[in-house]
């Protein structure tokens, strides 16, 4: 009777820890918010298979970072300091993201790219092109 009870339990335990985790996937779909001020750091492209990144040379030098703003409304803000009295424009629009890929409009265009590293410090996205662009917080 101890070794059929034993059995049972451990019958039990194999089918409960088979099935508790089947639906808790999210399809790869990071759950880290996008929402934030994000810098422009890298951008690059991968050739030969290999990532190639360099400094953004869309920084104008002895400015603030240009950057993408996220916001909670699903608002977007790109800013942009340009000339050496780095004078900021800001173009603003609407973003969506969809699983990992992120959608924006700015100024009428309108922008998809894959999500590629999302963590609380680096947002990493590449366009269809191939064009990789990293920004940081």
């Amino acid at each position: 009777m101890k070794t059929r009870s034993l059995l049972l339990a451990l019958i039990l335990s194999i089918g409960l820890f088979s099935t508790s985790c089947s639906n808790d996937d999210n399809e790869g779909e990071t759950l880290i918010p996008l929402e934030g001020k994000w810098d422009l750091s890298k951008t690059g492209t991968v050739i030969g298979g290999t990532e190639q990144l360099i400094d953004a040379p869309e920084n104008q030098s002895g400015c603030s970072k240009d950057y993408l703003e996220l916001k909670l409304d699903n608002t977007a803000h790109v800013g942009d300091y340009a000339t050496t009295e780095c004078a900021l424009t800001v173009q603003s629009g609407i973003y969506s993201r969809s699983h990992n890929n992120i959608t924006t409009v700015i100024n009428g265009v309108t922008k998809t790219q894959d999500i590629v590293n999302l963590t609380l410090k680096e947002l990493k996205v590449k366009d269809a092109a191939g064009i990789i662009t990293v920004y940081t917080r």
